[in-house]
């Protein structure tokens, strides 16, 4: 049976009347379990590298979170010693400072968004999955 060893650009020329039924049918068995094992190996390194855009987007929803959390600590502080300091009312230091981090808050939350956004599903695998079912249905290849 021809095989592609490494380095080859192809498999050999040969006569299929040479083969029986049987080396035949077991060549293309073997090939398409090959063919099945290299898409779920594109499949693998496709799902790790959304995986590392989900990490970058939801590291941003934590850092919100925090900045959140720290919006209360800061609000409470702010509201003790905003009587004391400034001659403001208040209400205008509490708001200020609120404000601010809410501003840096929302501006972490959208740059986490447009991370995951940025996520583009399976688009390889995809493609060789639609020409491996065209080639099994005798039709030619979608080319990307």
């Amino acid at each position: 049976m021809p095989e592609t060893q490494p380095g080859d650009h192809g498999p050999e020329e040969f006569n299929a009347a040479e083969y029986s039924l049987g080396e035949l049918v077991s060549e293309a068995r073997g090939d398409v379990s090959r063919l099945v094992r290299l898409e779920l190996e594109l499949a693998k390194l496709e799902l790790a590298h959304d995986a590392s855009r989900v990490a970058k987007g939801s590291a941003m929803f934590i850092v919100a979170a925090v900045m959140g959390h720290m919006v209360l600590i800061l609000a409470s502080i702010t509201l003790g010693l905003g009587l004391w300091a400034a001659g403001l009312q208040p209400v205008v230091a509490f708001l200020i400072v609120t404000l601010a981090y809410l501003l840096i808050a929302g501006l972490l939350i959208f740059i986490g968004v447009r991370q995951l956004k940025k996520r583009r599903g399976l688009p390889r695998t995809s493609q060789t999955m639609e020409n491996t079912a065209a080639l099994l249905r005798r039709e030619r290849p979608v080319s990307p």
